[in-house]
């Protein structure tokens, strides 16, 4: 009997996605799932995507350039450029979603062994982008009594030995909705130079910021081109997930040409996503305004409903679109399995993320500045794309469940 390899075998599975089987069957008993677990935006993609789409005017789908086309670089260029980022198009490889960014970048700065320091909670894809290339994650806990602030930088620093490689961080945060302040992107980024790792920053939510904080990006401050890769990708900002459109930007040219074998061996990002997200670079600016506003008034819901609940802990998100809930029960996977199998009101119930999937922490006994594994499985995470949040999460009946 052929075996099944150790990496494949140890590869965490998708706290996003690993209770899916258990909606589908909730779906065929006929009742309608409101998906909370993804972040998966419900406000409509750009029209000039869509109809470029659906005007299209080619007779032969053929490769695009391994790096991305020349055009969509180019714009790209444009849109950085209005965010206080000077880059040209020999920095980006445009990819399949932000996903492959951050393999080819994994693979293209560690060896089997190596180790990236990243802020825990943090998007759970890092874990298995680590375990795929044989990396080591090394967890710096936040905590959400302190609305998952950044910890402090020597925590960072005494995690630092010869296999560390890089820190990793996301910035506006998912899971948390922390958004990372001017000052600590460059302590981070300091650290990291002096010990000559690399700092690379997951920006896909840039836009998504609801308070007064002006996000900062690592690309702005030139002291740090050859120490920073930022990883981006069209998929939440323009509502174009399906597209599978990413890029990795960095000034360092021997990480980028590096990256361009792993984006040759692939042959090229999709052709036609390509041509729909290259339209939404150039989309009217009262797209991502809109969109921005939308968000800002759910996040005002959610904190408002939340507030009136007690024995329940939250994050107050600054920025991305999701929420980290912890709540009166013993374990949040058994609860997320409870409410697709055993509940519905009105053939109506949710599907969460339990969050102990978005960390990577096993020691129980952690120091005081820590969650414990036993409070990491008792948090949710809660995601704002979808309008449905307002329609059931406070729905009576759910809040008198959950308190």
């Amino acid at each position: 009997m052929p075996t099944i390899s150790k990496k494949g075998i140890n590869i965490p599975p998708s706290p996003i996605r690993k209770l899916v089987p258990f909606a589908d069957q909730a779906k065929k008993r006929g009742i309608n799932i409101l998906h909370l677990n993804i972040g998966q935006p419900d406000i409509k993609s750009p029209e000039e995507s869509i109809d470029a789409i659906r005007n299209i005017d080619l007779d032969l789908l053929k490769y695009e350039s391994s790096q991305g086309s020349l055009e969509f670089r180019n714009n790209l260029c444009s849109y950085y450029s209005k965010h206080n980022i000077q880059v040209i198009p020999d920095d980006i490889i445009t990819t399949v979603g932000a996903s492959e960014a951050l393999s080819f970048t994994m693979n293209s700065i560690c060896d089997p062994g190596d180790e990236v320091i990243i802020p825990e909670p943090f998007y759970a894809n890092y874990n298995g982008f680590a375990h795929a290339s044989d990396v080591k994650v090394i967890p710096i806990t936040s905590k959400i009594e302190d609305n998952f602030a950044l910890p402090s930088i020597d925590l960072f620093r005494d995690k630092i030995n010869n296999k560390t490689k890089a820190i990793i961080i996301c910035n506006p945060c998912n899971p948390t909705g922390y958004v990372y302040s001017k000052e600590e992107i460059i302590d981070i980024a300091n650290l990291a130079k002096k010990h000559d790792l690399f700092i690379v920053v997951d920006e896909v939510y840039r836009e998504f910021i609801y308070t007064d904080i002006k996000h900062f990006s690592i690309l702005e401050d030139k002291r740090f081109y050859d120490n920073a890769i930022l990883i981006d990708s069209t998929s939440k900002r323009y509502s174009l997930c399906g597209a599978r459109i990413g890029f990795i930007v960095s000034k360092n040219s021997d990480f980028i040409q590096t990256c361009l074998k792993f984006a040759l061996t692939r042959l090229s990002p999709p052709t036609l996503a390509l041509i729909a997200a290259d339209k939404a670079l150039n989309c009217n600016e009262n797209y991502i305004k809109g969109a921005i506003n939308e968000y800002s008034n759910r996040r005002k819901v959610l904190i408002s409903e939340l507030s009136k609940l007690s024995n329940i802990k939250y994050s107050d998100p600054i920025g991305a679109f999701y929420s980290i809930i912890k709540l009166p029960i013993k374990d949040a996977e058994k609860f997320s399995k409870f409410l697709l199998t055993d509940f519905s009101i009105n053939n109506e119930s949710v599907m969460l993320a339990p969050a102990s999937g978005f960390y990577s922490s096993k020691n129980s006994k952690l120091s005081i500045t820590l969650l414990r594994r036993s409070n990491n499985q008792t948090l949710l995470r809660l995601s704002l794309c979808s309008h449905t949040i307002i329609t059931l999460c406070f729905h009576n009946d759910y809040i008198n469940l959950i308190s």
